[in-house]
């Protein structure tokens, strides 16, 4: 199998580029950002290919420009898992609440692709006894073509204002077109809108009011946390949540918040 540098040597052959025509063109795209970082040198190129060298992000990407290549899909041949960047993210607790920024596209999910054909799918059951093949998948097609319009938050997992309602560690889609305060429509507490805002001290996935211009933003009851109030032109509504992923495993949630 091909490693990273053969891989970018075989891309430079195609083009018919010597080493010298590369360093050539990292010289203009350095000179066009006032980088010499950019700089491809002849003799680092060489290490490059033949024996292992691993370009700074500086190089990878003057070398991406040239050889018409996709960064991201570069950066697998050199073995960093772009499509696990959400899920790796997963495995470190933040403790302060926080929008999520990755690009559901370039990320991947594993997911159940061929089930047994006689499957009721009328009745519950356990997905793992009837799953025939499991493969990744991108994470745009996991909800339809609509994910693009949804940011992302996830509450920190030191965050317990909206608990029970909202567990500490909760991954949040927020719909950013929603960004009014509704003020009515809405039977009961678990109909209430919940509401992703940034304040002058973070970020809170909160409940909330608007009354005489003074925003308040409102825990879960259960919650010993205090309704925090500013002026509304001091709080930016990201927007309304309107799904949410919870862990299902209670002993870690009760570790992690004693």
């Amino acid at each position: 199998m091909e490693d990273a540098g053969q891989r970018l040597r075989r891309a430079r052959e195609r083009l018919d580029l010597r080493f010298r025509d590369v360093e050539l063109a990292s010289q203009q795209i350095a000179d066009r950002h006032n980088n010499k970082e950019f700089i491809v040198m002849i003799s680092r190129l060489s290490d490059i290919e033949n024996h292992g060298t691993l370009p700074s992000i500086y190089r990878l990407y003057s070398l991406c420009c040239i050889y018409r290549l996709d960064l991201t899909e570069v950066l697998t041949w050199f073995g960093v898992p772009v499509s696990s960047l959400a899920s790796d993210a997963g495995l470190v607790p933040i403790e302060k609440t926080h929008p999520v920024d990755f690009d559901p596209d370039a990320a991947e999910v594993l997911l159940p692709i061929s089930l047994n054909p006689g499957i009721d799918l009328g009745r519950t059951f356990f997905v793992s006894e009837v799953v025939q093949r499991w493969g990744k998948l991108p994470l745009a097609l996991v909800s339809g073509a609509d994910i693009r319009r949804y940011r992302y938050g996830f509450v920190g997992t030191d965050d317990w204002s909206m608990s029970p309602s909202v567990p500490a560690g909760a991954l949040l889609v927020i719909d950013d077109t929603k960004r009014r305060i509704a003020l009515t429509g809405w039977r009961s507490q678990a109909e209430r809108p919940l509401y992703f805002l940034q304040h002058r001290d973070g970020y809170y996935c909160r409940w909330c009011s608007l009354k005489d211009g003074v925003l308040s933003m409102i825990p879960d009851p259960s919650s010993d946390a205090p309704v925090i109030a500013a002026p509304a032109d001091e709080v930016d509504v990201i927007g309304q949540v309107v799904g949410l992923a919870i862990s299902l495993d209670h002993e870690k949630r009760r570790r992690t918040r004693t």
